[in-house]
């Protein structure tokens, strides 16, 4: 990371990383702040605080309150929303055609594709054919090779990437996503976006 970037770690299962991934890339542009987009796994690091489900699910109270308040930030942001009917679903597939593509033009593309398909389609995103179906969908100058992304997503040097990629986010005291890191600070949450930005711009000044 560059001390004039800003680093978004996100989960594919995490419903807030949804309405963060769906402006990040046009807010970083708008602020001239590069985004460099890092997916991780929430499940190794609710494993080390003893939690075996999300959280959501650990303390329906909890959870009661994120589904209606995905209806209000979604409403709000103009995003299509469904409640999935299974949460959550795993993100391990897209993570890993993620961190394959990270140098590729089309990722934040894809990462929106992701959610949109989790989140305002009900679709189960942990189904490699569900991904294959997103990275078909791109629109670019290039076709994606569906065949030859899912099959790099399978790479051992994939599979460590990710590993690797979950253990730093660890190392950053990450505990949930959507999470910003920017000139050595951690914003947790979709509404802690803008202020990672003017954090960003503040600290470039």
């Amino acid at each position: 990371m560059t001390a004039a970037s800003l680093e978004f770690w996100f989960e594919f299962a995490s419903t807030y990383s949804y309405p963060a991934a769906m402006r990040m890339e046009a807010l970083g542009r708008a602020a001239g702040v590069p985004v460099l987009w890092r997916p991780f796994l929430l499940g190794p690091i609710f494993a080390a605080q003893g939690w075996r489900d999300s959280p959501f699910n650990v303390y329906p109270v909890k959870g009661r309150y994120m589904w209606r308040d995905m209806e209000r930030i979604c409403a709000r942001q103009g995003l299509e929303w469904r409640q999935p009917s299974e949460f959550p679903r795993s993100g391990l597939v897209a993570a890993r055609v993620a961190c394959a593509a990270a140098d590729q033009a089309w990722l934040p593309a894809f990462v929106r594709a992701v959610y949109r398909a989790g989140f305002a389609e009900d679709r189960d995103i942990a189904d490699p054919a569900v991904i294959g179906a997103v990275l078909e969908s791109l629109d670019g100058d290039a076709r994606v090779d569906v065949g030859l992304w899912l099959a790099r997503a399978q790479e051992p040097a994939t599979k460590d990437h990710l590993r690797a990629q979950t253990a730093a986010a660890q190392g950053l005291g990450i505990f949930g996503a959507p999470s910003f890191v920017v000139a050595g600070e951690l914003f947790w949450g979709n509404d802690r976006l803008e202020e990672a930005l003017e954090w960003r711009i503040s600290a470039a000044s």
